[in-house]
């Protein structure tokens, strides 16, 4: 089965700095872009980033852009978001995802493998 296990959140003040991290296991991790989503409370679930295989090319929204950076380690399985200068308005819970920005809804639902995300909280 597919797992993405999320961790590393926490409250952080606003201009903080959190680093989040997705343990992935159960599927060929080398094989797939990874990407992390946000979902705050009342709003809709929000692209952040995506990593294609290779770790080469990154794709960021504009909200986070040049604020965030993904990585992955493909011996480790894992995917990495470095959050730096952090606003109210970063403040969700995140979960990784497999696939891209136009796969991760159809490839979740079909593996049915979201996490339970991590909680990042940026507040004063």
């Amino acid at each position: 089965e597919v797992h993405l296990v999320e961790s590393g959140g926490g409250v952080v003040q606003p201009g903080g700095s959190l680093r989040l991290s997705c343990a992935a296991s159960g599927f060929s991790f080398i094989s797939f872009p990874m990407t992390w989503v946000r979902q705050a409370p009342g709003k809709r679930r929000e692209w952040v980033s995506t990593i294609n295989m290779d770790g080469d090319f990154t794709y960021y929204a504009e909200s986070v852009k040049g604020r965030f950076t993904i990585s992955r380690d493909n011996a480790k399985n894992t995917v990495h978001l470095q959050m730096s200068s952090l606003k109210s308005e970063d403040t969700a819970v995140y979960y990784c995802a497999l696939g891209d920005s136009a796969q991760y809804i159809d490839l979740m639902r079909e593996y049915d493998s979201w996490g339970q995300g991590t909680q990042v909280t940026v507040s004063s």
